[in-house]
């Protein structure tokens, strides 16, 4: 298995978040970079570097007021009088059908979900080097790849089609996604990381070509809090396109498998040609968010159970946060995956 990266990922570097209210370091920092890298060369993978797709693939998932937004805020944001040094939105509008605001403060209201993902002068360049890393790796699927792992470093699928959130800002398992549709009729999206993939929900909920699946800690008292209930199954033709498989915070490996099983029944279900995988690690016991109790040998058995499908799968990373385990828990899963490989 191949794995594709571009260290141009590690240029963002954000500085803080708030949670519950009180400024914290921000955990999606480069450092994780290093430790994938860890992870997928220690899986045994040969590394390649992505090509230059363009603005096109993000275009097919973003709206061209969002990319226009996250590649000219910064400068922008600079010019305002004893502006901060990151783009932090300081309002955030309950309701979307007012005319688009002309300010810069405006717009990151209007672009940004939380506080999460601050913007500096290098972020639009991770996030664009972070997609063009999924789409090569789709595009090596789509050129007769078994399997391909796209380190993609920011995460992505918490980035809605036209707003930021929880670290994403770019959805790069959406775009990959959507890339595959070139050649698949149908393309499923599981999901495993610890957090709702709510972002990626979100672009594809009224479509039915593009099956979403994601298995979270609730969201009843955990991040992204709105979305990611059981009852969310999709609307109008995507009705019936969208599985969230909820577990109890810190569930641990055998709770999780049998989400997954139901997951991959579902997704045998929907019949789809090609398969993505949003890979977060942070529903391990010992990630700093502490959600839920997946370990390394489960995520061993995620990557071989995900292989089962016997799909043409593109892995794109999404959490998975600085931790002594990080790296071996990506080894876990990619050689898992390789294990089963039919």
């Amino acid at each position: 298995m191949n794995f594709v990266y571009s260290d141009a990922q590690r240029q963002h570097d954000p500085r803080h978040f708030l949670s519950s209210g009180a400024p914290q370091p921000n955990p999606e920092v480069p450092e994780r970079v290093t430790r994938l890298l860890a992870g997928a060369r220690a899986a045994g993978l040969t590394e390649a570097a992505p090509l230059d797709h363009g603005l096109g693939p993000i275009a097919a998932i973003h709206t061209p007021e969002y990319i226009r937004f996250l590649e000219k805020i910064y400068a922008r944001w600079q010019r305002i009088p004893d502006a901060s040094v990151e783009v932090i939105p300081n309002i955030h509008p309950n309701r979307r059908d007012f005319p688009y605001p002309a300010s810069a403060v405006g717009q990151a209201g209007y672009h940004m979900a939380d506080t999460a993902c601050p913007i500096s002068d290098k972020t639009w360049t991770s996030a664009y080097w972070s997609a063009q890393t999924a789409v090569s790796a789709a595009e090596e699927v789509l050129n007769g790849a078994r399997a391909v792992y796209g380190l993609a470093r920011p995460p992505g699928h918490h980035a809605f089609a036209d707003m930021a959130g929880g670290f994403c800002f770019l959805n790069n398992s959406a775009i990959a996604a959507q890339h595959l549709r070139r050649a698949h009729e149908r393309v499923a999206i599981l999901d495993v990381d610890l957090h709702h993939g709510n972002g990626t929900q979100g672009i594809f909920y009224e479509r039915p070509d593009v099956l979403t699946v994601s298995i979270h800690a609730d969201p009843g008292r955990f991040y992204p809090f709105f979305w990611g209930n059981a009852s969310e199954r999709g609307e109008g033709p995507g009705l019936g396109y969208n599985l969230n498989l909820p577990l109890p915070r810190h569930s641990a490996d055998a709770a999780f498998l049998e989400a997954l099983d139901a997951a991959l029944d579902r997704i045998r279900a929907f019949a789809p040609s090609a398969l993505v995988v949003a890979l977060g690690l942070d529903a391990f016991e010992g990630d700093p968010f502490g959600g839920l109790s997946v370990t390394t040998d489960g995520f061993t058995s995620i990557g071989e159970r995900c292989a089962s499908l016997g799909l043409p799968t593109a892995i794109i990373q999404e959490g998975g946060y600085v931790c002594d385990a990080l790296a071996d828990n990506l080894t876990a899963v990619l050689t898992g995956f390789d294990s089963t490989r039919g």
